[in-house]
Parts: structure tokens; sequence; C-alpha cells
């Protein structure tokens, strides 16, 4: 699967569990580290365990692979690692603190909401 694909695949299914101010980076421009990155919010720890096991269940079953995982143990932050896209899932209070919105401003960030997708 793409990378642009697999971006938009992963904000989908996290509405689907519904994670919130979900946003895609692209960063194609910008950095070697991935093309993409997914931010996405869990309301609690467990709400950010569903979002992450949701993501990488769904897309195991497409034979997209997970390539590395962090923060499972405490749950304020999951970073799931898909080489080119990587997905940051939040409690509110971790991602404020983190702001990758700030870090990575320079980015093209499109914002998912319930079937909408804006720029």
């Amino acid at each position: 699967m793409e990378a642009t694909e697999l971006s938009q695949k992963i904000a989908h299914l996290a509405l689907q569990k519904k994670g919130e101010d979900i946003q895609i980076f692209d960063l194609r421009q910008l950095t070697d580290v991935a093309d993409f990155f997914v931010l996405i919010t869990g309301g609690s720890e467990l709400h950010v365990k569903a979002i992450a096991d949701f993501i990488e269940d769904e897309l195991q079953k497409e034979g997209v692979r997970l390539s590395h995982k962090e923060g499972y143990e405490n749950l304020r932050w999951v970073l799931l690692d898909y080489i080119d896209v990587v997905v940051h899932i939040f409690r509110p209070e971790t991602r404020e603190y983190y702001s990758l919105e700030r870090l990575w401003a320079d980015a093209k960030i499109t914002r998912v909401e319930d079937n909408v997708t804006t720029n």
C-alpha cells in the first residue's frame, strides 16, 4: 500500500474508534524520517490502546506489517511505525506538551473528521 493511501486508511481507522483531532502531516518535502505522520488523540489510556490495537489489527489483515511500536506500556503516547507512515496516538495532555504540530508546522497538514478531509 502506498504511503498516501496508508496514511488516509490509518486516519479513517482511527475515526472508526472515535479518535479525536486526527491530522495527517505530509513530511515528504521536509525530512527523510517518514513520508507522513498521523496524529490522533484518545480520551483515556484505554481509548489510546483501543485505537492502537484496532489500527494494528486491521492493517495486519491487509498484509501491512508494523515495523516498530513504542509507548504501549504507559499508553500516554503510542507510536506505530510503518516506515513511510508513523502514527502518534496521544492522551490530550501529552499531545499538548510535545506539540508536534508546532514542531512540524511547515508540513502540509490535513485534518480528518467524520468522512470529511480538509486541508
